[in-house]
């Protein structure tokens, strides 16, 4: 079995991240747990996802769109997205970066 991660630094994620040209990258991945850092550049372009999500918003401010819902987020939220639902950052700060944590099955968490 590999070795778990205890710590994931953001400043060396950060760094992977932009060796890598992407907009996110996935750091761990533990059963059904997929943690990634995402950092858009210039808009958000990413499409409905398979499984529940959670954001955590580590630096940076604006504006997320989920459905129809929209709402002001400050560094230090949590957003969470179910599966399958349309979302967004409509805009966002310079410094915007968001851990982002994928869980559960393919479909989302019955309710």
């Amino acid at each position: 079995m590999a070795k778990l991660p205890l710590k994931i630094d953001l400043v060396a994620s950060a760094r992977k991240l932009a060796a890598s040209s992407q907009s996110s990258i996935s750091l761990f991945q533990h059963g059904d747990a997929n943690l990634l850092l995402f950092v858009p550049t210039d808009q958000d372009t990413q499409v409905k996802h398979e499984r529940d999500e959670i954001y955590i918003i580590q630096s940076g401010q604006g504006i997320f769109k989920r459905g129809e819902e929209t709402v002001r987020f400050n560094s230090g939220d949590v957003l969470f997205v179910p599966a399958g639902i349309e979302h967004r950052f409509a805009s966002f700060s310079g410094e915007f970066r968001a851990w982002v944590l994928f869980f559960g099955a393919q479909g989302g968490t019955v309710r």
